[in-house]
């Protein structure tokens, strides 16, 4: 009998040790860094080697599924969240103020990182340094780029001031479902889907909320699921990017950087001040969470959305963050995440000043202050119709441009630069997201801080 015990308590203590003895998991941020490391690396690797061809065909595809999956989920969750979240609310009154703060917030942040833009641009002044034949040979070179977004643009201007306004209401929601860049759409119908809830009696709308509730949480097991593949999604990607940017001259793209790159400072310059300066204000005027933990939380999120740049695609993780990470409820997350990846550009709009201010230097041309104010202006309107999407900021682009009389043709000189800064301006995207998400649940009091600060 005591041989039996002892034998008992022997393997218990041993089950114990492997238990001790197993290494922790890596962390999911640290994954997504190797596999970034790792596909910068193949691309250097591939460039010099003349591994393109297999990159393209081999490598490639994966950061390709990588992105569809992250697309496939994004609606299905704006959905599902969005109606479970509005119906969870006992009065649509407070849904509007939750709206009118939330798109307040958002506008306030836009104007706050042009204004960034433009004062980082007007002492930096990159315009002037940048060679005249270097002009001329990306004009050349990016003709083709620049007709395409000139076109698309021009689509969009010869339309009514109300057409953003339009746009938000769908004439068939299925059709907006299958077409990631109408996300309003889908938010406008989920959040009337909601309402349609709340106003109803509690009884009638029973079985659908228990519905809506299993449906959520089906999908946030597939984000799950979906997840596992990201470092080898941003390892696909990354090592794709660095051979379509290096071509078939690396030496020449080099060259065109290097003529490019104090213009890339000046908009690295100024993320850099909204990521270091003005979102830490914002956390610590308005919300009781430290902004070390606030980065610690969001780190993963702003990887993703480098390598994705698309603040849609991400969406699905940064919700995920936002409520396991930062403690705040499935109320606010669903409500203010989807509108924010749609409406608020930060990183964008920044960027769209800068340019703008950048090719009118290029062009000799001195901008007065109400023309930088007309930016200002247009850079904003723009932002909240920029699809979340990646390069749909180059097309609002060419609108700002056009509304100060700077030659659109000019975008050819910056479309050398503009994948990096696109996946630089993304990870601000988000970060503002939810910095302002953050601000909302801490006001309406839906954030558990003991999580926050875990």
């Amino acid at each position: 009998m005591y041989g039996f015990i002892t034998i008992r308590v022997i393997l218990k203590t041993r089950r114990g040790d492997n238990h001790m003895g197993k290494k922790k998991k890596l962390a999911f941020h640290w994954k997504i860094l190797i596999g970034m490391v790792l596909g910068i690396g193949w691309g250097l690797l591939a460039v010099s080697y003349g591994w393109t061809q297999f990159t393209d065909f081999y490598i490639k595809p994966w950061g390709t599924i990588f992105i569809n999956l992250l697309k496939l989920i994004a609606v299905p969750l704006i959905i599902v969240s969005l109606i479970s979240g509005v119906s969870n609310l006992t009065d649509v009154s407070k849904l509007s103020k939750i709206g009118f703060k939330t798109i307040g917030l958002y506008i306030l942040t836009t104007v706050i990182a042009i204004t960034i833009g433009l004062i980082i641009v007007n002492i930096t002044r990159p315009g002037k340094v940048f060679p005249e034949d270097k002009a001329q040979e990306f004009e050349q070179k990016f003709s083709d780029n620049v007709k395409e977004k000139k076109s698309q643009a021009l689509s969009l201007k010869e339309t009514s001031p109300l057409k953003p306004l339009v746009d938000i209401v769908p004439s068939n929601i299925f059709n907006s479902m299958t077409d990631n860049t109408k996300m309003l759409q889908v938010i406008f119908f989920a959040i009337l889907f909601g309402i349609g809830m709340v106003m109803l009696p509690e009884k009638k709308v029973k079985p659908v909320k228990k519905l809506i509730d299993g449906l959520n949480e089906v999908v946030l097991k597939m984000i799950d699921i979906i997840m596992q593949m990201a470092p080898l999604g941003v390892f696909a990607l990354l090592a794709a990017l660095i051979v379509d940017v290096a071509g078939e001259n690396p030496k020449d793209t080099l060259s065109l950087f290097a003529a490019l790159g104090l213009y890339a400072v000046t908009v690295v310059l100024g993320l850099l001040v909204m990521i270091f300066v003005i979102y830490p204000i914002f956390i610590t005027l308005f919300t009781k969470v430290k902004y070390g933990k606030f980065m610690k939380a969001v780190s993963p999120v702003q990887l993703l959305a480098f390598s994705t740049s698309s603040s849609a695609a991400t969406l699905p993780f940064t919700m995920e963050t936002a409520e396991e990470k930062l403690g705040i409820s499935k109320e606010v997350s669903s409500f203010v995440l989807p509108l924010g990846a749609t409406i608020n550009m930060d990183g964008t709009s920044l960027y769209q000043a800068v340019a703008a201010v950048f090719l009118a230097q290029v062009y000799g041309m001195d901008l007065t202050l109400g023309q930088q104010l007309t930016i200002i202006v247009t850079a904003t309107l723009a932002s909240i119709g920029s699809a979340a999407v990646p390069g749909a900021g180059m097309v609002m682009l060419v609108i700002v441009l056009t509304a100060v009389g700077i030659p659109t043709e000019g975008i050819a000189l910056i479309f050398a630069v503009d994948r990096p800064l696109d996946m630089l301006r993304t990870a601000v995207n988000v970060t503002g997201d939810t910095t302002i998400t953050s601000i909302i649940a801490t006001g309406e009091k839906q954030i558990d801080l003991k999580i926050a600060h875990s």
